[in-house]
């Protein structure tokens, strides 16, 4: 099934174009039906490291990212809205006008021991996506998270003022901060880092989900903006936050972060409060940040990132290329050559004059440009973002149920991060599906169809290559077949494949892979 080495480079003849190894992997009368489907051009040297059968893997299972949700079109709401605090108080007194209420349904981490219970709520839902969705609905509760999406997301702060200190109980602390210090498992300059603002110095940068710990009477960075969407979960203490909207149009939703601003360069906050334990402060990239303690208290809080570089732009910037590439392969319109003279009345220097030549020249521009869509693999290139996002991910972490019924609950004796003496019996009546939606993605490419995937990931960022299978073309339908079906589990006998020989030798690839679990644990043999 995994095609490599001396044999692979025989009947490969040399580099084909995008057109070309689609035509070879879909075959020409699934061209018309699936192109925008068709694979893009390599954007640099192909990964070196193609899992094995039952090669080496990485250790094993990690949590897995936090969930990104998507922007969702609404009609664009005030600069920065609060969740009502409790009538009287003084957090209400300093709010002012009406704002959401935290009535309805109590939030999913509320009453029922943090986030531990929280998420043993969530071991009880087999969908993963839904359990990233009630996850999404706690972190914003108790705003509902189509109104968050609809007024906030990518548009304007929010803070969510939850009267509930215990709210992110179990999910980190000073003490389990101070216990990793001690056990000798954090590394200055790898996993820690000191920052400080005086008189403008900035250190340290922000990615991902970072635990950040702020003595009393001490500001961290200096007031900047980001270009990642963040959600502040304040643990313990307070902070004091001032949040102001971006300077010009230009800043809105940038694509990289700015460097360190003063005083002099802001103008008022469009929100300032004093976050406390329990407390969210969400603000979409663009808006400038600045966080000091109060004199009386340390702060511990969590800030979870996401969106980085994930804008209509990016995928442009993918998508484009491969669609010139498919035009100047297809129509000969665009290997026609320019204009002889067109040196001559084109440029800056000729732009004001009148010329009908330059007409004609910028219309033609024009013509090719609209005609370019027609020609854009835009699926290809999705995935191509997709396949970059799963490099990025952590493995994920199983449940207990997850954990019996995969390889990593498989009685076998593991050796060099595999198993070892052992034969896995999968057989035709074997029900599996996937471990998680989201996991695997299938991705057409000029070396062929590849599989890439997230269980075998390294818990540091980018240390090994994208995880990959080669897949003969002809088991991209079961592998569809299984993404489709999921959260349900089907036999192995049902798996669009030719023989069944096919079919059990494509399972038992995904089980040793971690990819694939079975209804019922497996048995040793």
């Amino acid at each position: 099934m995994a095609a490599g080495g001396a044999e692979e480079q025989r009947r490969r003849p040399g580099r084909l174009s995008a057109l070309s190894v689609y035509r070879r992997a879909a075959g020409a009368g699934r061209l018309e039906r699936r192109r925008r489907g068709t694979p893009l051009p390599a954007g640099g040297k192909r990964a070196k490291a193609r899992p094995r059968r039952g090669g080496a893997g990485s250790g094993g299972p990690e949590p897995e990212a936090p969930p990104q949700p998507p922007p969702v079109a609404a009609a664009p709401p005030s600069r920065v809205e609060r969740a009502k605090a409790p009538a009287g108080s003084p957090e209400a007194k300093r709010q002012g006008g009406p704002a959401a209420s935290p009535g309805g349904p109590r939030p999913a981490g509320e009453g029922g021991g943090g986030v531990v219970g929280l998420l043993r709520r969530l071991e009880r839902v087999e969908d993963s996506r839904q359990r990233a969705a009630e996850l999404f609905r706690w972190l914003v509760a108790p705003v509902a998270p189509g109104e968050f999406l609809g007024r906030h997301w990518e548009r304007a702060p929010l803070l969510v003022r939850r009267g509930d200190p215990g709210y992110y109980a179990g999910l980190f602390s000073t003490a389990d901060f101070d216990a990793a210090l001690r056990g000798g498992e954090v590394h200055f300059g790898t996993h820690l880092d000191v920052t400080s603002y005086a008189e403008g110095e900035h250190f340290g940068s922000m990615a991902g989900a970072n635990t950040y710990l702020t003595p009393p009477g001490t500001q961290g960075f200096a007031p900047h903006y980001d270009d990642i969407e963040a959600f502040v979960l304040q643990l313990e203490g307070k902070k004091h936050w001032r949040v102001y909207s971006p300077r010009t149009d230009a800043e809105e939703l940038p694509q990289f972060s700015s460097a360190n601003l003063t005083q002099a360069e802001l103008g008022k906050p469009v929100l300032e409060t004093v976050l406390e334990a329990g407390d969210l402060l969400y603000f979409p990239r663009g808006f400038i940040h600045q966080g000091d303690c109060l004199p009386d208290a340390h702060s511990l809080h969590i800030t979870v990132s996401s969106y980085q570089r994930n804008s209509w732009g990016d995928l442009l910037e993918k998508l484009l290329p491969a669609a010139l590439q498919m035009a100047m392969e297809e129509d000969v319109e665009y290997r026609q050559g320019l204009p002889i003279d067109y040196l001559r009345y084109m440029g800056v220097a000729n732009s004001d004059a009148v010329d009908a030549r330059r007409t004609a020249f910028v219309e033609k521009v024009q013509s090719l440009l609209k005609k370019l869509v027609d020609y854009a693999p835009i699926d290809a290139a999705v995935d191509q973002r997709a396949k970059s996002f799963l490099h990025d991910c952590l493995p994920p972490v199983l449940t207990q149920s997850e954990k019996a019924q995969s390889v990593y609950g498989f009685p076998a004796r593991w050796q060099d991060g595999g198993p070892r003496d052992v034969d896995i019996l999968i057989t035709k009546d074997t029900e599996v599906r996937l471990l998680r939606h989201g996991i695997v993605r299938l991705c057409n490419e000029e070396a062929g169809v590849m599989l890439y995937y997230t269980t075998e990931n390294s818990r540091v960022y980018h240390k090994e290559e994208p995880k990959f299978l080669e897949i003969d073309p002809e088991y991209t339908d079961s592998i569809e077949f299984l993404l489709s079906s999921y959260p349900n589990h089907v036999s192995v006998d049902t798996l669009p494949c030719e023989t069944l020989e096919d079919k059990i030798s494509l399972a038992t690839l995904l089980f040793e892979k971690g990819i694939l679990t079975t209804k019922k644990p497996l048995v040793q043999v």
